[in-house]
Order: C-alpha cells, then sequence, then structure tokens
C-alpha cells in the first residue's frame, strides 16, 4: 500500500447546521442556530437539582425535623462526610442554591420558634424597683449637657447651611450674568478691550457719518445685599453710557403762527412725560435703546442743521440752540426742536409738575425724518465704488456722449442735485399745512351752508407730496339729477390743482380764500344747473342758460349765472338768476290774459297778441314751502303746469 500511488481523497467539513428538509430539487434546509438566551435555557434543563452532595439528605425528605436533626448529629460524630468534587460546569450554581434554600429553611425554623408558644417561653425579668431611681439634679444635669451638644450640633449645620446658600447665590449670580451677557451680545455688538467688555452704540455699520463714539460698557451689577432677599427685577448685568446720551430725546416738528420775537424758543421746555417700560424687558436693553435713540435724535438734528446753514433761500432758516425756525407760508413757521431730557431734569420735573400744554406734534414729520435719515445710511452704505473702466464711470450713457444729443450744463446740473433732509422735510410740511387747510375750508363751508351740500371723498392711497379729494355739490333728495358738479382737487405743494368733470383743469394757490371763493362759486352753478336738470324731468322747455351772466350787479365773487325755463304749453315761465353773494333770485312771468292791471294798447288791437306772456314778477323766495332749494322749484314748476 505504501509503495502505490497516492490517491487524493476529498474530505467535506461536518454541517455546522441541523439539515432540516431536503426538497425535490436538492435545496437544504436548515435548523437555523439557537441564541444565547435559548442556548443557556437549554442547559439548564440539565441540571438535576434531586443529586445532593449527600445520599442521606436525598432519602429523608418525608421525615420529621425530629429526625434530620438527629442524623445530622450522628453524620458529624461518624464524620462520613464526603466531598467528590464535580466538574460540572453548574456545580456552583447548584451549590448556591442549596444554600439559599437552607438558610431560608432556618429562618423559617427561627420565625416558628418565636410565634408558636410550643417551642419557647419569654418571661419578663422582675427588677428592683429602687435601683433604676436617680437623684434629680443629676438628670437635670445629664439633660442640659444633652441639650448643649444637640443645640451645638444645630448652630454646626445652620452655619453650613447659610455657608452653602451663599455660594450657591454667588454662582448663581455668576450664572445669570453668564446668560445675560450672551443675550446681550446676540443683540449689541461687544467687544474686549482688556479687562473691559465695551459696545457700540452707533449706526457706522448701517452707514451713519456722525462722529459720537457711542461706546458703553458692561459691568457686573454688584449693588445688592447677599442677606436680603433679591428682589423680582433684580438683573446681575449692568451697562455704563456715556453722560451726553443719559436719558430720553425725541425730535418735535410743529407748525404754528410766526411769533414775534424768537429769542427764547430754545429756552422752552418741549420735553413731554416718558412712556412706561414694559415690564418683559431687561433693564439694560431699555438703557441701550434710549441711548441708542438719543444718539439717532442728535445725528437728524445736526444733519439738519449742517444743511440750514448751507441752504441758500429768500427767508433764511434759523438756527437758535436746539431750533431750526424755517418759514414755508407766510405768517408760518415750521419748527424743528431736539428735546432732550436727563436724569436729572426728570427728578426736578417730577418735584415741580407743569400744567399739561395741548400736544401739537406732527407726528407723520418726526416718524419721516427717521424714516429719511435710514435711507440717508443706506445710501451711504451701497454708494462704495465699483470696479469701472478709466474711461468713463458708469452712469447715464448720455453723460459720456458728445455733439448735439450730449446734455448741457443745465441738465447735468439737474442730474447732481440731491435735496436734503431738511428741503423734504419742509416740502412735506407745506403739503401736510395746505392739505389740511383745505379740509378746515371744505368742512367749514359744509357746517355752514346746508343748501347745497359739499361731500368730499378723501383718498386713502397718497402720496408725502401730493393727495387727492373728491369734491361732490348735490341737493338733498335730489343726489341722482343733481351731480352735474363733480370735482377733483390734487393738494400739491405750494398750489391745488381743480379738474372739472368736463376735463378742465384750475390751478389755484395755497390761499384760503381763494379755494373758498371758487366753492362758493361752484355751488352757486350748482343751483343754476339743478333747475335746468328738474325742467327736463318735468317736461319744461329750457329757453337759455348761462354761468356767467353780464347782466344785474357784479359779483365780488366769481360771476352769477342764469336759466329760463317755459311750461309745456308756453304760457308760464320761470328766470332764476344765482350769484356766490348776491344770492337767489326768482321771477316768473305769467300770460297777458291773466294779467288785469295791464294797461290797454291803441295799437295792438287784435286777440293773438293776448296769448303773449306778460312782464316778470318776483317770487317772495323765503316765503316758499320746502326743505330746499331744488324742492321749492319743484313745487313751482308743478303749480304752473296746467293739468292735462
Amino acid at each position: 500500500m505504501s509503495g502505490g500511488p497516492a490517491v487524493r481523497v476529498s474530505i467535506e467539513s461536518s454541517c455546522e447546521k441541523q439539515v432540516q428538509e431536503v426538497a425535490l430539487d436538492g435545496t437544504e434546509t436548515y435548523v437555523p442556530p439557537l441564541s444565547m438566551s435559548q442556548n443557556l435555557a437549554k442547559l439548564a434543563q440539565r441540571i438535576d437539582f434531586s443529586q445532593g452532595s449527600d445520599s442521606e439528605e436525598d432519602g429523608a425528605e418525608g421525615e420529621p425535623r425530629d429526625r434530620e436533626w438527629g442524623k445530622q448529629e450522628q453524620e458529624e460524630e461518624e464524620g462520613t462526610v464526603k466531598f467528590q468534587p464535580s466538574l460540572w460546569p453548574w456545580d456552583s450554581v447548584r451549590n448556591n442554591l442549596r444554600s439559599a434554600l437552607t438558610e431560608m429553611c432556618v429562618l423559617y425554623d427561627v420565625l416558628s420558634v418565636v410565634k408558636e408558644k410550643k417551642y419557647m417561653a419569654l418571661d419578663p425579668v422582675s427588677q428592683d424597683p429602687t435601683a433604676g431611681k436617680t437623684p434629680q439634679v443629676f438628670q437635670l444635669i445629664s439633660k442640659k449637657k444633652s441639650l448643649a451638644i444637640a443645640a451645638q450640633l444645630l448652630v454646626k449645620g445652620a452655619e453650613k447651611l447659610s455657608k452653602s446658600v451663599t455660594e450657591n447665590q454667588e454662582n448663581r449670580r455668576q450664572r445669570d450674568f453668564n446668560s445675560e451677557l450672551l443675550r446681550l451680545r446676540s443683540q449689541w455688538k461687544l467687544r474686549k478691550v482688556g479687562d473691559k467688555i465695551l459696545g457700540d452704540l452707533s449706526y457706522r455699520s448701517a452707514g451713519s457719518l456722525f462722529p459720537h463714539h457711542g461706546t458703553f460698557e458692561v459691568i457686573k451689577n454688584t449693588d445688592i445685599d447677599l442677606d436680603k432677599k433679591i428682589p423680582e427685577d433684580y438683573c446681575p448685568l449692568d451697562v455704563l453710557i456715556p453722560s451726553d446720551l443719559d436719558g430720553s430725546a425725541y425730535i418735535k416738528v410743529s407748525i404754528q403762527k410766526q411769533a414775534p420775537d424768537i429769542g427764547d424758543l430754545g429756552t422752552v421746555n418741549l420735553f413731554r412725560r416718558p412712556q412706561k417700560n414694559k415690564g418683559s424687558m431687561q433693564p439694560w436693553h431699555v438703557k441701550l435703546e434710549a441711548a441708542q435713540n438719543v444718539l439717532l435724535c442728535k445725528e437728524i438734528f445736526a444733519q439738519l442743521s449742517r444743511e440750514a446753514v448751507q441752504i441758500k433761500s429768500q427767508i433764511p432758516h434759523i438756527v437758535v440752540k436746539n431750533q431750526i425756525i424755517s418759514q414755508p407760508f407766510p405768517g408760518l413757521q415750521l419748527s424743528i426742536s431736539l428735546c432732550h431730557s436727563t436724569s436729572g431734569e426728570k427728578k426736578n420735573n417730577r418735584a415741580s409738575p407743569e400744567k399739561s400744554k395741548p400736544d401739537n406734534h406732527l407726528y407723520v414729520l418726526e416718524h419721516n425724518l427717521h424714516q429719511m435719515m435710514r435711507e440717508f445710511h443706506k445710501q451711504q452704505l451701497s454708494s462704495v465704488v465699483m470696479p469701472h473702466p478709466a474711461t468713463a464711470p458708469f452712469g447715464h450713457k448720455r453723460l459720456r456722449l458728445a455733439g448735439p444729443l450730449a446734455y448741457d450744463k443745465t441738465e447735468i446740473s439737474n442730474l447732481q442735485q440731491s435735496e436734503g433732509l431738511l428741503e423734504k422735510i419742509i416740502k412735506q410740511a407745506k403739503h401736510i399745512f395746505l392739505r389740511s387747510r383745505t379740509a378746515r375750508t371744505i368742512d367749514s363751508l359744509a357746517s355752514r351752508i346746508e343748501d347745497p351740500q359739499i361731500q368730499a371723498h378723501w383718498s386713502n392711497i397718497n402720496d408725502v407730496y401730493e393727495s387727492s379729494v373728491k369734491v361732490l355739490i348735490t341737493s338733498q333728495g335730489y343726489e341722482q339729477i343733481c351731480k352735474s358738479i363733480q370735482l377733483q382737487l390734487n393738494i400739491g405743494v405750494e398750489q391745488i390743482r381743480v379738474v372739472h368733470r368736463d376735463g378742465r383743469v384750475i390751478t389755484l394757490s395755497h390761499q384760503e380764500q381763494e379755494l373758498q371763493d371758487f366753492l362758493l362759486s361752484q355751488m352757486s352753478q350748482h343751483q343754476v344747473h339743478a333747475v335746468q336738470q328738474l325742467a327736463k324731468v318735468m317736461g319744461w322747455h329750457v329757453l337759455s342758460f348761462s354761468n356767467h351772466v353780464g347782466l344785474g350787479p357784479v359779483e365780488s365773487i366769481g360771476n352769477a349765472s342764469a336759466v329760463t325755463v317755459a311750461s309745456p304749453n308756453g304760457e308760464y315761465a320761470i328766470s332764476v338768476r344765482n350769484g356766490p353773494e348776491s344770492g337767489c333770485k326768482v321771477l316768473v312771468q305769467f300770460p297777458r290774459s291773466q294779467i288785469k292791471e295791464l294797461p290797454k294798447s291803441d295799437i295792438i288791437q287784435d286777440a293773438k297778441w293776448s296769448h303773449l306772456r306778460g312782464p316778470y314778477k318776483e317770487v317772495h323766495w323765503s316765503k316758499m314751502e320746502g326743505r330746499n332749494f331744488v324742492y321749492k322749484m319743484e313745487l313751482l314748476m308743478a303749480a304752473l303746469t296746467p293739468c292735462p
């Protein structure tokens, strides 16, 4: 066999998993392996707890307890206890379980002995009554010593507790300071310079050119006593603000009649009572916001003062202390004041309160000043010069053209001109004043004149330099047939453009009397137009109509208008003349046949001439019944109209 050729034998490894099933196509299905818990349960099932280390104990399970104790004593005497070590892996577990069972049995026996009196009886031991008595002095001394020891222990415990509370408060203050500092850093710009924490209040990062540094310092608040109760509004962080930014400030813009003397305008106390702070805001946040508002107000006033000195106007602007005075219209002055109050001034104001004066602030202009200053910051921030070619700068193409298409000097100067804050705010103040004066004029006419009625519909969408109002002149109860007067007033900066219903445009100045005269003339014309429209509805014929009558007394306001209408059969005629100042005059022309006082003429003998209308007779208009002019005219026409 050894000399024969070697034969290769292929040996396959035994399958680690047991085959459960072999399918018809030869696929084998294996039994899944056991998990760790299943393997542990399988090994635990192999333990035989009935086999003990002592063969005698196995056969004596049903015997009484007294025999067990006797057998154990015999085994101890004989010394026949045999211990054979086993290599079984669960041997230690089995021994521990058996020892635990033994302990439980002993505990059960002890409890049964104590509970049941048949095993053991416990009788009290008698004591000598005189032996336990001690003198009362010794009892007091022992109690005093015990109380002293207990008091010493309590004092030591109280000292430890107070010390721990103080340390906890100090640690909490340090943690609160860090959290407040983190919150402050999330809202304001902070930097550390040496051992100080400094912040920035200025608007330089937003494009401001104001030279004030606007720096504040962050410190730790140590003004509170740790022994006392900490108040609810306590804040571990405080800020130090420059003295010139302390307190509160605002810009006051007002329009008032021109004062004869302007020497003491800057010394008037214009400060109003500050608003109460919200309880949810931190004290440092309120203080920083107030200081930043003071800085912004000072920047606005400095910019306005600079422009007031530089601008050349027909009526020069005046800068007096903390006020800038301008004259937008004759007899009026625009006052822009910087009102700044520090904490010391507030205390003095509280000590000596004054009577509250009527508030004449133009809050819209104050808000517009802040908004325009922020737009100026944005322009300065976005005016960074971008890379551009060396031949020509960026801009309008016609600025780089030559020849007939190029800009001249005037056009280039107009392009380069830009209005400042003061010019813009003066134009807005002119518009606001002209708009309020127009509204006051319309309201006064509407309340003073009941017939005809004047209505004003103001537009909600306006510009800072232009507003519009639609004026309707109507008669009560006849709005559908008497709506010929509809005016559109476009209020600008220095003038008012009136657009009629037919497209005619009239330009009025800023004078109040001019607008009032124009509206009175339009109301006078409305009455004549109403008679014309009513005549068409009633079936009367319009013989003549004129908005500007050249006969009769001359009106100081506008011109008088007149209309003449005839009845359907032509027998009667009504002539109406209405003027803004002279008022209304109504004349009725009757037929000649109804006039008895008419003298007979020798020339007119034919009867056909009797159908002509005779002379006019004036109607006592104030004695006519009716609620308004058009209603009285309707009654008059109805009375003169013949029945069918």
